[in-house]
């Protein structure tokens, strides 16, 4: 990694790329520290206490800015929220189908209705935070023109955010997008460092619970990367075909299907699942009693009872469920970017047969019998990251190093491994070229 980031900076125009992504992230960690006005810091520390580990997740992607309350506050998910949709909706309606397979007139018209949405969800995900922050006395202004403000400043944040990423994946190296997450979760590395050297200093763990988490995490990170690049290489021959007066031979190679179609969506549908009923309960007050037909019930009792029950790192019931999730989201949306019958279709439209299967539906299905095994390998191995998220802490006594596991630890990986073949690329091309000259 250091040696072709050192061979980058050799080349004006790639070393000016390397800058510019620098550049653009410094101006992100900048605005993650530029509050909104007119927030009770004390009481939203105390709502965030509340809120559970689904907070914690929500704080995570945008960098720590939602605890913060700054200009950044919502991240970059509105932009992911509407991706995802789009993605399914190719699924549910044949025009927008159509229109992915136009080459790049359709992602350019998929891309513009991506940020429209973009746009819409981030007004009505501010409106309900900036509500909800005053109901709770958090906002401390009130008054409709303040309240339009807070919500305004929120949604131009998310869009600054997704200009900055598409900035970033056009003049820069990587996907804007997430390197924009990767380095909101990596900012919050320094002080959890800090904080476990306290806690060593001050005796409350040892140096067996650091080696320990240091070997967990070196551990999980090989596995991740093994699994991340694990793909299932199906031989494919291609027939000769007949170009003017030449015969152009066919050739030999492999269709790729990755162990890993779904990558970190599944965990993210999974835990919103999982956390929401305890971070429901959360917000129910001690001592909150419901009267109905005369008998009394104690509902803060109950509330801890389904926190207690639905959180994983308490409850084996709630691992057990969560890694079902998991895995369950995993085939779904395997399906969602992979379809087998217009893999075929397309071998079939080029002249590509799988050795042993005719072309058309006899490959389709072999290609849906081959990815549901290898989606099973993905969705367990997505499960058991998942759960060293809780395991970890548990283990080592250590709850504030975040990338123990999870889906933080995921991102990162996959982000710089992303980023790494992106740049290795682009070295490559440019020693081509240098070799042709």
């Amino acid at each position: 990694m250091l040696s072709n980031l050192s061979a980058a900076m050799r080349y004006p125009d790639l070393r000016g790329r390397v800058l510019f992504v620098v550049g653009m992230l410094c101006v992100y960690v900048f605005g993650l520290w530029i509050p909104v006005p007119g927030i009770d810091r004390d009481k939203l520390a105390q709502l965030f206490q509340q809120g559970g580990e689904l907070f914690g997740m929500l704080d995570i992607f945008s960098g720590g800015a939602l605890k913060r309350f700054s200009i950044f506050a919502l991240g970059i998910m509105p932009y992911i929220n509407a991706s995802i949709i789009f993605q399914l909706l190719t699924i549910a309606i044949p025009q927008i189908k159509e229109l992915q397979r136009e080459g790049e007139y359709g992602r350019r018209r998929i891309s513009q209705y991506t940020r429209y949405l973009t746009v819409a969800l981030a007004f009505v995900q501010a409106l309900g935070v900036t509500i909800t922050m005053q109901r709770s006395d958090i906002l401390m202004t009130s008054g409709f023109i303040n309240i339009i403000q807070v919500v305004l400043t929120l949604t131009a944040g998310t869009s600054f955010l997704m200009w900055l990423g598409e900035q970033i994946t056009d003049k820069g190296i990587g996907n804007g997008v997430s390197l924009i997450i990767f380095f909101g979760i990596m900012a919050a590395v320094p002080a959890s460092v800090s904080e476990i050297f306290s806690l060593w200093s001050a005796r409350v763990i040892t140096f067996f619970n650091i080696f320990l988490l240091a070997f967990l995490f070196v551990g999980t990170i090989v596995f991740i990367v093994y699994i991340t690049q694990g793909e299932r290489r199906i031989p494919v021959r291609y027939g000769d075909r007949v170009a003017g007066r030449k015969v152009i031979r066919g050739a030999r190679t492999h269709l790729p299907m990755r162990v890993n179609q779904a990558g970190v969506i599944p965990i993210i549908f999974a835990v919103s699942v999982v956390l929401f009923p305890a971070t429901i309960a959360n917000f129910i007050p001690v001592g909150t009693e419901w009267h109905i037909f005369g008998l009394t019930f104690d509902l803060s009792y109950w509330a801890s009872r389904v926190r207690d029950f639905f959180t994983p790192s308490t409850s084996w019931i709630a691992a057990v469920l969560y890694a079902l999730l998991v895995l369950g989201f995993t085939y779904f949306y395997t399906a969602v970017v992979f379809d087998p019958k217009e893999v075929a279709d397309n071998l079939k439209k080029y002249g590509g047969q799988i050795q042993g299967f005719s072309p058309g539906l006899p490959t389709a299905q072999y290609l849906d019998r081959v990815l549901t095994r290898i989606t099973f390998a993905g969705g367990l191995f997505l499960a058991l990251v998942a759960l060293m998220q809780y395991w970890v802490p548990t283990w080592t006594k250590i709850t504030s190093f975040g990338l123990a596991g999870g889906t933080t630890l995921l991102i990162v990986v996959g982000v710089a491994i992303e980023l790494m073949q992106q740049l290795e690329q682009q070295l490559k091309l440019r020693q081509y070229e240098g070799f042709v000259k």
